[in-house]
């Protein structure tokens, strides 16, 4: 793997690669708080070293079908500073396994753990590290989730200072006894309107105390024109469905196939979508039911497991792009049973495999804990079914 050009952990970065100033905000009169620019920009001394050359290019970044990523975050074994070497070197090996896009600051990414500086050092370091690799129009998705209406909108203009390209945005759950009917709709509105970068609504009941959000919902959301799209990891393909159904989403797909593993696709709506990038796009959650996503009219998955073996999951979409149902049923198969160890274990057992297989990952920060030997050595066994097949692609 070609070298990127990233100090290697976080403390190098705060002497200059990708250090934040903070700034009074100063409000123009008669402009809402959301509209004004986010408090934070980078220095001057340090913007030749900045993702900002990519930020031109945001705009036409399209979110296209296929598989997409959200990475971990890469921590110094010893003083938990980010790791920003590994996390450059990750995104590349990703990228050139074949996947559509990336996203940083999800629950695989650990933003709960980062400081606001931490996160868009991170977004930066991936930015860059695509583009230095040669990946210059492969999407960056951020998550940007907050608990209040202000902080989402900050943490979307953040996105976009750092080279994000798209938003992935949780709904609110911390005051949700106190929400009124239209609490919800109101904050996904507002953010999409402030924010620079377009929406997609995540729905992830366990994450944010059981709000699971229904199609109507997300529908209604959708024909705001800046909300593009959703990730669903309730792994509802009902609910999927009907946001399809109701939407004009973008579908990837097969056109006939056959048990022989034959068959072609079209760009009519029934096929991979290549003929028309426009519009709502929905996403599964994980790579369990990748299948079932895409059956259902899904433009593909945004999917944790793919972290450590995003070969086999885009051999399974492709497989299924390209008419061979057999060959992606049997995938779907291997998959599932290893996305179940990564469910299972979470993202403790995932990074301990990388870590085991790939000769990086290390551990998650504190309070999570480290598992030990026999614990890395009993998942990776649990995971070998799926990464047999990542070796042998």
């Amino acid at each position: 793997m070609s070298a990127v050009n990233v100090p290697s952990s976080s403390t190098d970065a705060d002497r200059g690669y990708a250090r934040m100033v903070h700034h009074e905000p100063v409000l123009t009169a008669g402009a809402s708080p959301e509209t004004q620019p986010s408090v934070y920009s980078i220095s001057s001394d340090v913007a030749d070293n900045s993702s900002t050359s990519s930020l031109d290019e945001s705009t036409h970044r399209p979110l296209i079908p296929g598989v997409y990523v959200p990475t971990f975050a890469f921590f110094d074994d010893k003083t938990e500073d980010l790791d920003l070497a590994t996390t450059a070197q990750h995104a590349v090996r990703l990228a050139r396994a074949g996947v559509a896009g990336l996203a940083t600051q999800g629950s695989n990414g650990e933003a709960v753990h980062l400081t606001t500086t931490e996160r868009n050092m991170v977004t930066r370091t991936t930015r860059r590290a695509l583009d230095d690799a040669g990946f210059h129009e492969m999407p960056l998705i951020v998550g940007c989730g907050a608990q209040s209406t202000r902080e989402a909108i900050t943490l979307c203009r953040d996105a976009f200072d750092a080279g994000g390209d798209y938003a992935l945005v949780l709904p609110p759950s911390y005051y949700r006894g106190l929400f009124s009917q239209e609490s919800v709709t109101e904050y996904f509105l507002e953010v999409a309107q402030a924010s620079p970068i377009p929406l997609l609504v995540y729905n992830y009941p366990q994450a944010v105390g059981g709000m699971d959000l229904d199609s109507d919902t997300i529908i209604k959301l959708s024909r705001h024109g800046n909300i593009v799209g959703c990730k669903l990891t309730c792994g509802n393909t009902g609910k999927l469905n009907r946001i399809v159904a109701g939407t004009g989403t973008v579908r990837t797909g097969t056109g006939t196939g056959n048990d022989n593993g034959n068959g072609t696709g079209n760009d009519n709506g029934n096929g991979n979508g290549n003929g028309n990038n426009e519009g709502f796009m929905c996403f599964g959650g994980s790579a369990d039911f990748t299948l079932q996503t895409l059956l259902g009219g899904g433009a593909g998955i945004i999917a944790g497991l793919a972290n450590v073996t995003p070969k086999a999951c885009v051999e399974l979409m492709n497989s299924w792009q390209t008419g061979k149902i057999k060959k992606a049923k049997r995938l779907q198969e291997i998959v599932a049973r290893g996305d179940w160890v990564a469910i299972r274990r979470g993202l403790v057992g995932t990074k301990a495999v990388l870590q085991e297989v790939f000769g990086y990952g290390g551990f998650a920060r504190k309070p999570l804990p480290r598992p030990g030997k026999e614990e890395v050595e009993l998942v990776t066994k649990e995971m070998e079914e799926v990464l047999k097949l990542e070796r042998s692609l």
